[in-house]
């Protein structure tokens, strides 16, 4: 007891002093209203302009940049590193440990040139003992290059982060909302300790206060120890709804992203490295943060509602969100869920209005139930606004127009390819079902491109 009231706190003497980079992320945003909330004032560091508001000053500066940085440390005596380079365009996001150190490189410079007294970097929280993904790896090789100056680091390592707009919760959030069932890969059951964004927040700005963390690296993590798996469960619990979870040990984080691409908003260039960090365990084994800053974590159930919540304001404050476009994606929403209904609908007609025996053979039955199946799992997916139900339902509208056509193929060559001729009410139903189904080859090309958009913006649908 006597050692924490020994502690000496931080005073800021002069305004704007404090630096947060990132401060439009998730987590560097959440930073800056709590430093803001304690009476602090801050520098907050941007790669877009944003305009001031009381309490804060925005600065425009990129990290990849080493000459944008020297205005925006300026002054500071205690900088927050928050950034990272996982996204962007395949020819970026597959150099993005390279990237990261680059930035990491430009920015002690110059904060060292600039005189900054203390920087407190945010990493990941890793055993040092494995061979380690590249996510985390270049986590550990920008605290390494941050602390390689002369300036002393304060580097905090988290495991899972749970917060809204935080890509390890939107994979959470969309995969359990949006499957039932379950294909995993082997790494699902992975231990972690995912920790809340507010305590992570919380722990952020104590270190600042606290000069007794200078310099020191301190694992961070929340009060549970649970797999991947678990964490979903307890998601699905909190929906109330069941979750059947099937591991396939075949599946690779390379196939795992791409999936996660297709069901959630999160990109396979950000889902491939926090997947890849998911394969070995992700726990505190070194407490010692206790002995300065020691308070209730939250729990994992705790801090999936906090998130949730945290969402929904999000989601209500950018529902006026307006997108330049011709045709908006509610609109095309609609138009490629009535398409694929009405694709199903005709596609019924082979059975009570067409007069051909061929539809009754067995290869044509077993086509039928696939081709009805599909289009059952498009609209499903579809409904749930997913990138793979668009993709379904434009790669079956394509296959659907070529058949009709070809049933249709008599018409100009006096000939049919795939049965006997059709009656005149068949050959006109061929002919709508193709405009139908180019409805929906237009819509859901139209769609799959905004999804994303939308929901990385928070914008609800």
């Amino acid at each position: 007891m006597s050692q924490k009231l020994e502690i000496t706190n931080f005073k800021q003497t002069k305004p704007y002093s404090i630096l947060v980079t990132g401060a439009t992320g998730f987590i560097g945003s959440k930073l800056v209203d709590r430093l803001t909330s304690s009476g602090y004032t801050v520098k907050a560091m941007s790669r877009r302009p944003v305009s001031d508001i009381p309490g804060v000053k925005f600065v425009k500066a990129d990290a990849l940049i080493d000459g944008g940085l020297e205005n925006a440390l300026t002054g500071v005596e205690v900088a927050y590193y928050l950034l990272h380079s996982m996204e962007g365009h395949k020819k970026e996001w597959e150099n993005f440990d390279k990237r990261e150190s680059i930035q990491a490189e430009n920015f002690l410079k110059a904060a060292t040139k600039a005189g900054v007294k203390r920087i407190i970097y945010l990493g990941g929280l890793v055993n040092d003992g494995l061979e380690l993904s590249r996510h985390m790896k270049s986590r550990k090789v920008v605290g390494d290059i941050l602390s390689s100056g002369n300036i002393p680091v304060t580097q905090l390592r988290a495991s899972i982060i749970i917060g809204a707009q935080g890509g390890s919760f939107a994979m959470l959030r969309y995969l359990v909302e949006r499957l039932r069932v379950m294909v995993c890969p082997k790494w699902v059951k992975s231990l972690a300790q995912p920790i809340c964004l507010d305590d992570v927040v919380e722990y952020l700005a104590r270190c600042m206060d606290i000069q007794e963390t200078s310099g020191k690296i301190f694992d961070i993590g929340g009060p549970e120890k649970v797999n991947y798996e678990q964490m979903m469960r307890i998601y699905s619990a909190i929906l109330n709804r069941n979750l059947f979870v099937l591991q396939i040990p075949f599946l690779t984080t390379k196939l795992s992203s791409y999936w996660i691409d297709l069901v959630t908003p999160v990109k396979a260039s950000l889902a491939r490295p926090l997947v890849e960090s998911l394969i070995h365990d992700s726990v505190v084994h070194d407490e010692s943060i206790n002995k300065y800053i020691n308070f209730e974590l939250k729990s994992l159930h705790e801090s999936i509602i906090i998130a949730q919540e945290d969402m929904l304001e999000i989601e209500e404050k950018n529902k006026n969100y307006k997108f330049s476009e011709k045709i908006g994606f509610p609109i095309n929403q609609k138009l490629l869920s009535v398409s694929l209904i009405l694709m199903a609908i005709i596609g019924t007609t082979y059975y009570w209005l067409d007069n051909r025996q061929d539809v009754f053979e067995i290869t044509w039955l077993i086509g039928s139930i696939v081709w009805f199946v599909a289009i059952g799992f498009g609209i499903l997916f579809v409904m749930q606004k997913t990138r793979l139900g668009y993709l379904i339902a434009g790669l079956l509208s394509w296959v659907t127009i070529a058949f009709w056509l070809f049933d249709n193929f008599y018409v100009i060559f006096d000939m049919s390819l795939i049965a006997q001729e059709p009656n005149i009410f068949m050959t006109i139903r061929n002919f709508l079902g193709v405009t139908v189904a180019g409805l929906a080859v237009f819509s859901s090309h139209n769609v799959f491109h905004k999804i994303r958009t939308y929901q990385t913006k928070g914008k609800k649908i």
